[in-house]
């Protein structure tokens, strides 16, 4: 091979590798986009005190808010979307005998909340992640019956078998998020 013929491929291999390296950071900028990560250390930290994966921690306060932490319509509020009732009840049982619902939007308390929420119902339902996060969306008391429905018959309840279509669909796009999450953020997550 001529030495031109040799300096004409060298040149394509490296403009290959740069096309190819541009459009590796552009996947990744297009993916952070799609799929915002905010308060990292925050979601680190209660991840470690309430031995929890944080992408699930992020993939919840995706499907809740995007990380955008405006009140919804129900009343829930912050990143995780924690009703005032549900703040409440979290602070009797963990001690934050001075809450106020106005602590609910500081991301700090709020994923505090969200993630010692999340602990309590995996513990409630034997590490089942389905049925946590499920009774994240739907409701615990809807969920025990359900599941109490499923064991009277002989089952389990599934995904599939959830009867709310809303819960459904919430569980399946937390656990879609958590993936999503574990391959864009594994550094600032804690995970690489």
């Amino acid at each position: 091979m001529s030495r031109r013929a040799l300096g004409t491929v060298a040149a394509l291999v490296l403009a290959a590798a740069l096309v190819a390296l541009v459009v590796s950071a552009l996947d990744t900028a297009v993916r952070r986009l799609s799929l915002p990560l905010s308060q990292a250390s925050v979601i680190r930290q209660q991840a470690a005190a309430e031995h929890l994966d944080p992408a699930l921690i992020a993939a919840v306060i995706y499907a809740e808010s995007k990380f955008d932490p405006r009140p919804s319509a129900a009343g829930a509020q912050g990143l995780m979307q924690i009703l005032p009732a549900t703040a409440y009840f979290i602070a009797r049982r963990s001690g934050g005998s001075g809450f106020t619902a106005s602590d609910l939007s500081t991301p700090s308390i709020n994923v505090a909340y969200g993630s010692y929420y999340l602990r309590y119902l995996l513990d409630h339902y034997g590490g089942n992640e389905m049925l946590a996060l499920a009774a994240y969306n739907g409701g615990v008391a809807n969920v025990d019956s359900w599941v109490a429905r499923a064991d009277a018959t002989g089952r389990t309840l599934t995904l599939a078998a959830i009867p709310f279509g809303e819960t459904r669909a919430y569980v399946q796009r937390v656990l879609a998020a958590r993936q999503a999450y574990r391959a864009t953020y594994p550094r600032e997550l804690g995970l690489a």
